[in-house]
């Protein structure tokens, strides 16, 4: 008998997508799903909708519960989930018919934990796709040295729902209640614990993204120092301790070079420029530290002036970089 997939898909007020996300996951080509739908406290028709599903379908559960967030409708259905694998879908989001075939028979064959796809950015007006259908075997190190890195050939972001989690990395894990970034830790924790996991090189999850432009603004500033940096902090904490201390200096590498782009997004517009003194104060408290993890690993020679010049004067640093933005980049596509 195939093994059972627990896919958990959290709901709130989403009458207007709902039937697009649950139409792609009662279709899929695998059909041993157990499909936990969660009514997080919705105010709209989605509570009677869910109803409906799981009337018309007995692989559909549904739990209906007071408004407590993402994280807290994720962990009810992780309650009840009895599958041997657990997969999450946003009610926004759809999958492609043959995602969870793909990703269970790539875990099985190469008896790997966790399997990992692409995603489809979707926007209003076009949507961005890629990969070459390659698929990629990693034992615990070299997968978590491809999450934490910037490859562009195996794109590993800690989206829950572009994976398929094997139950015995992800048993008594759940998610924090209250905080965005929710993400970044259950990834973390699960991957430390895999022996081996798989990357499917195709966009099998379809995510929709509700706006163009910056990834910063006042409310998203705020989540940043709250939630998303205390989390990386956990992360390369987690790294550390059950991996390596190296591929913990690793992932704390990458971090800062992450701060330093945030910086630069932060400096852009008035309204953030505040929150990116704020970055620019938090990291020259902490330039030992960055120091100490620059030179702990091999980095690169633009990558060691860059922090080198933002430590010495971060203005500098984000006029530099406007610098190479207006002018050298264009030059440069001209000369090509």
């Amino acid at each position: 008998m195939q093994d059972l997939i627990s896919v958990i898909v959290p709901v709130y007020n989403m009458e207007k997508y709902l039937d697009r996300c649950m139409q792609s996951v009662l279709g899929q080509t695998y059909q041993n799903l157990e499909i936990i739908l969660v009514d997080d406290g919705s105010t709209d028709a989605s509570p009677q909708m869910c109803d409906e599903y799981a009337v018309k379908d007995d692989r559909v559960k549904v739990v209906h519960k007071q408004n407590g967030g993402l994280s807290d409708a994720r962990n009810a259905g992780l309650a009840i989930a009895t599958g041997t694998y657990i997969g999450y879908v946003d009610s926004d989001d759809w999958i492609e018919t043959d995602m969870y075939e793909r990703m269970h028979a790539a875990c099985v064959e190469n008896h790997a934990e966790v399997a990992i796809c692409r995603y489809a950015s979707v926007f209003p007006n076009r949507t961005l796709t890629a990969g070459t259908d390659r698929l990629y075997v990693f034992n615990r190190e070299e997968l978590v040295d491809k999450y934490i890195s910037d490859d562009d050939k195996v794109i590993i972001y800690n989206s829950v729902w572009s994976k398929l989690f094997h139950r015995s990395i992800v048993d008594g894990e759940v998610f924090p209640v209250g905080h965005n970034s929710e993400d970044i830790m259950y990834t973390t924790k699960s991957f430390c614990k895999v022996t081996k996991g798989v990357y499917i090189d195709s966009c099998l999850y379809n995510y929709v993204q509700n706006r163009e432009g910056s990834i910063m603004n006042t409310n998203r500033t705020e989540r940043m120092f709250r939630d998303e940096i205390p989390f990386w902090r956990e992360h390369i904490k987690c790294i550390g301790e059950n991996v390596s201390l190296q591929m913990g200096d690793k992932a704390a590498f990458w971090f800062y070079r992450r701060l330093l782009a945030y910086y630069i997004d932060l400096s852009r517009a008035e309204a953030t420029k505040e929150a990116a003194g704020r970055l620019a104060q938090m990291m020259e408290a902490e330039s030992e530290e960055i120091k100490r993890v620059y030179t702990s690993i091999a980095v690169s020679r633009g990558d060691s002036c860059r922090m080198k010049v933002f430590l010495i004067c971060p203005k500098l640093y984000y006029g530099v970089n406007m610098l190479y933005e207006r002018v050298l980049i264009p030059i440069k596509s001209k000369l090509r």
